[in-house]
């Protein structure tokens, strides 16, 4: 049974870091943006939740659509603001900003919120389904089937609407996109809004299995950045993909003979290196996004 639950931790930790990705592989595949501020969105998304769960008593899982309108539309104003004035810049313009950007979220969140490390217990906190000696937190299990949930429904949107084919045309092709009648301005802060929606969720989801504080934007962000790469840009289910590999890297991998713990983040470096050596787009990345 032990084999059984290690591969259940894999799956639950792998879907959570596909959840912090999503957003993050969304910006870079449409707007050729690395988006260093990423990870602040997601802390900002986890102190809208708590913030949410200390003074409204919202459970941050039921607070989820909040969460994410108020990231996306923070993410719509940072795009309108300022992305929307270097986006044909080169990419180190962009870089900087983002990184910029990051600073100053971050910033603004230590001076709200402080710097103390926080936490939140809800109702069903510790609870789980046991069988036998196999236990799946219920928390866990609920922020990975939102986390797969979430992959879906961008992929549907991206695949099946109207705008999602522009979203996707606009990532191919920016200027054929807009000789065709789309308005690039709109989709970008479209996407823009998006990337940092996905992000909240992510952050909403953390702070119910994590402590957290203001420090930790430039972790999620890097992490993020390791899982595009594994998974590949062109579709959302490569975010997914990418996380499974992390978390492979993390669970799974230091339980073999002569590995050990400590590793983790090594080992997850390593896999990236190979996947960019033998197959440099990615485990599902596609070809025009190379």
């Amino acid at each position: 049974m032990l084999i059984v639950q290690v591969i259940v931790n894999w799956l639950l930790l792998g879907s959570l870091y596909a959840a912090v990705a999503l957003g993050f592989s969304l910006v870079w595949g449409i707007m050729n943006i690395v988006n260093l501020a990423h990870g602040a969105f997601i802390l900002v998304g986890a102190y809208t939740a708590y913030w949410a769960f200390t003074q409204l008593h919202i459970d941050p899982f039921l607070g989820l659509p909040l969460t994410m309108l108020a990231l996306f539309g923070l993410g719509w104003a940072v795009q309108y603001v300022a992305i929307n004035r270097v986006i044909r810049a080169p990419f180190l313009v962009t870089f900087l900003l983002t990184f910029g950007l990051d600073l100053l979220i971050a910033d603004v969140v230590q001076l709200l919120f402080t710097s103390d490390r926080r936490s939140i217990n809800t109702a069903y906190s510790g609870l789980g389904l046991t069988l036998g000696s196999l236990h799946i937190p219920l928390d866990r299990l609920l922020a990975a089937a939102i986390a797969v949930a979430l992959t879906a429904a961008l992929s549907l949107f991206l695949k099946r609407t109207r705008t999602g084919n522009a979203i996707l045309a606009t990532g191919m092709d920016r200027d054929a996109a807009r000789l065709m009648g789309i308005r690039i301005d709109r989709i970008y802060a479209l996407t823009f809004g998006l990337g940092a929606a996905l992000a909240g969720a992510a952050g909403a989801m953390l702070v119910e299995l994590y402590p957290f504080d203001p420090s930790q934007g430039g972790v999620f962000t890097l992490r993020a950045f390791v899982i595009v790469v594994l998974g590949g840009l062109g579709t959302p289910w490569g975010a997914l993909a990418g996380g499974l590999a992390f978390g492979l890297a993390e669970t799974v991998v230091p339980l073999l003979p002569g590995i050990g713990p400590g590793y983790d983040d090594a080992i997850a470096f390593a896999l990236m290196v190979l996947v960019l050596i033998f197959r440099p787009r990615g485990l599902l990345g596609k070809a025009f996004y190379a």
